[in-house]
């Protein structure tokens, strides 16, 4: 499954697979236990796929990063928790993406990005990176998602 049909839903834990679009909005299904839940268009939702981190030099797409950390991880769970202290989480993203916007990319964010990397691991979706023939798409960071 792309990533183009996991979401982010502001205010709920963890990802949605993208299930279905209604009038109203879209119903999707909880990566972590399965259950559905209707959403709304005013709903803070953000697409996988549209989310990129900023770097010192350009935004890179937060598949080429979750493709960062499973060769980083040779395919396996994170090293270290969403939940460890901030300097850790900081430290191992520094491994990941050395030349990360430190400024613009919050703790906050990071742990995101290791919670949904392992989420995505645990549901068998592995394949983070297309082939190149992807067209280039608007992108947003993780820390603009929050807004």
């Amino acid at each position: 499954m792309a990533l183009d049909k996991i979401l982010s839903i502001g205010g709920k834990p963890g990802l949605y697979k993208l299930l279905t679009q209604t009038r109203g909005g879209f119903v999707g299904e909880s990566l972590l236990d399965g259950k559905r839940v209707t959403v709304g268009l005013r709903s803070n939702v953000s697409v996988l796929s549209e989310i990129a981190i900023y770097t010192l030099e350009e935004e890179v797409p937060l598949k080429e990063v979750f493709q960062k950390i499973k060769e980083k991880e040779d395919g396996k769970k994170t090293s270290i928790s969403h939940k460890a202290e901030k300097i850790e989480l900081e430290e191992y993203f520094f491994e990941v993406l050395p030349n990360y916007d430190e400024d613009r990319v919050y703790a906050s964010d990071i742990k995101k990005i290791i919670q949904w990397y392992n989420i995505l691991l645990d549901n068998n979706i592995t394949e983070f990176v297309e082939d190149e023939k992807d067209a280039e798409q608007p992108t947003v960071s993780a820390s603009e998602e929050e807004e």
